[in-house]
């Protein structure tokens, strides 16, 4: 009886440092949907770079006109507003659910190293737009968010960590089979999304 008590009060200390450490209001569910946002997204560009007459040439070496990098952008930017008010949203969610506070110390040390490789990579990206270097946009994506996520995830559930690794390992690969972007940026922001996801909803919130 007293061993069982002693671990009991020592998970209880576990749990306690966790939550004071970690956020832990991170919802799987907004995963699921931010990879299907991500999926639909795809659809969307693959559409529009396929099959807008102003676009030219092969897979591998397509010459997108400016409307039509507009329209990639403004598909982009929605799916990632999208994504990022459903996340906020379900962790709002989850954490009065768990009787937890949504903005402490800990959720601003995880936003802060979050931002600061993603607004990095951002700019990075803004400036190849003006450059047309369109080609290292997909892969450059992949890379500064999964260094974001890797940055961040010593704030929250671990399986954080291996998404980033994940994306990383992606974006290199997708910059060396360049002209495939849309297809890498599918499959990360997609299908990784909606696999870690339902991994985080299956281990941690399912009961």
């Amino acid at each position: 009886m007293e061993n069982e008590k002693y671990l009991n009060d020592l998970s209880e200390i576990k749990n306690l440092m966790n939550r004071s450490s970690r956020f832990l209001s991170l919802s799987g569910l907004s995963g699921i949907l931010a990879g299907t946002y991500a999926l639909i997204g795809a659809w969307l560009a693959y559409k529009t770079i396929y099959f807008d007459t102003s676009t030219m040439g092969a897979y591998k070496n397509l010459v997108i006109s400016e409307e039509a990098v507009i329209r990639l952008l403004v598909i982009a930017t929605s799916v990632a507003l999208l994504s990022l008010l459903t996340g906020i949203l379900l962790s709002i969610q989850k954490a009065k659910k768990n009787n937890e506070t949504i903005w402490n110390s800990t959720a601003r040390r995880l936003v802060i190293n979050f931002l600061i490789p993603l607004a990095t990579g951002g700019f990075f990206i803004l400036f190849l737009i003006e450059k047309e270097m369109l080609g290292l946009i997909a892969p450059l994506t992949l890379i500064f968010y999964g260094l974001a996520c890797l940055n961040a995830s010593k704030y929250t559930i671990g399986g954080v960590r291996y998404l980033g690794l994940t994306f990383i390992v992606l974006g290199l690969l997708c910059t060396w089979f360049l002209g495939y972007g849309l297809l890498f940026w599918a499959i990360g922001f997609g299908v990784c999304h909606i696999l870690y996801g339902s991994i985080m909803y299956f281990k941690y919130e399912r009961n």
